[in-house]
């Protein structure tokens, strides 16, 4: 992880020219979008005709299903806005999984603004196979709300993807993005580095979202006693800027009726006295084979 100079870049609105800098080394550096493969008209120079996102083998569960993370990092609902127009920051993002897409090689984000206030905005989002639309693999919706403003007349930035070849060897989500299980049972995100903190200098929600859905996803395992699992449902909500990190992950899991089990997670900042940065709830069934 790279963990180089984090500067919130808020302090720079009275400086068009640096803020724009600022920005675009930020953005070019932020680990969340690039590594999925999320391309923004509204952000990148080039992308203007493709909200489609390649499903790899790392962009799936157990069961071969699709895992959640992804999903909610390529529709973030941030409430349609963008880092051009306001500094955003995320309040509630939730998804249905409709379909797990089994045979699903590509993507598409079809993302509508809801509502835009003067700090508040809401937006949802369907997630279709790109192959076939009329096959709805997920619903999402959110909240976000504007915490600062931003120079007038930025413009679009050049892109700096990752390229990621798809094997099925490629490393889990939650390992790229610096997570994993502690000796104390906890999943954890270490310390903020730059390359998983927005442009605010806070914890990004992609980050959040994987660790978040490797710790339910252990959590459910050990409830159910089984890895065949599929999340069907999701929410978080975000309470509070993760400034500092370690990043520890509390799990509660209920077994239910029909083969369901729920998983609530608790997010805190370790590094800022155990503060409640993170809430989330999920859904997960079981999937019987054979």
């Amino acid at each position: 992880m790279d963990s180089g100079t984090m500067r919130d870049i808020r302090e720079l609105v009275d400086d068009k020219e640096a803020y724009a800098d600022e920005l675009r080394r930020r953005w070019g550096g932020l680990l969340s979008y690039r590594y999925i493969g999320r391309r923004w008209g509204s952000m990148d120079i080039g992308a203007e005709n493709d909200d489609t996102v390649k499903v790899r083998h790392d962009f799936r569960n157990s069961t071969g299903g699709l895992l959640v993370a992804p999903i909610a990092i390529c529709a973030p609902e941030g409430g349609g806005m963008t880092d051009l127009e306001a500094v955003p920051n995320p309040v509630i993002h939730s998804a249905q999984i409709v379909d797990p897409g089994h045979g699903v090689e590509r993507i598409e984000v079809r993302s509508t603004q809801l509502k835009k206030g003067r700090q508040m905005g809401y937006s949802r989002s369907l997630i279709v196979d790109a192959a076939d639309p009329s096959r709805v693999l997920a619903i999402t919706e959110g909240q976000g709300i504007s915490i600062g403003g931003v120079p007038e007349g930025l413009e679009r930035m050049p892109e700096n993807p990752i390229e990621v070849v798809d094997s099925p060897e490629l490393p889990p989500l939650w390992q790229v993005f610096g997570a994993g299980r502690r000796p104390d049972g906890h999943w954890a995100l270490p310390e903020l580095a730059v390359d998983l903190a927005s442009p605010d200098a806070a914890l990004h929600i992609g980050p959040q979202h994987v660790v978040l859905e490797a710790a339910a996803t252990d959590a459910a395992a050990a409830r159910s006693g089984t890895d065949g699992l599929q999340i069907r449902s999701w929410h978080v909500m975000f309470l509070a800027r993760g400034k500092t990190g370690p990043f520890r992950v509390d799990t509660e899991a209920f077994m239910g009726t029909e083969g369901h089990v729920g998983v609530r997670m608790l997010m805190v900042d370790e590094g800022q006295g155990g503060r409640a940065v993170t809430s989330g709830s999920a859904m997960f069934a079981l999937v019987t084979t054979g």
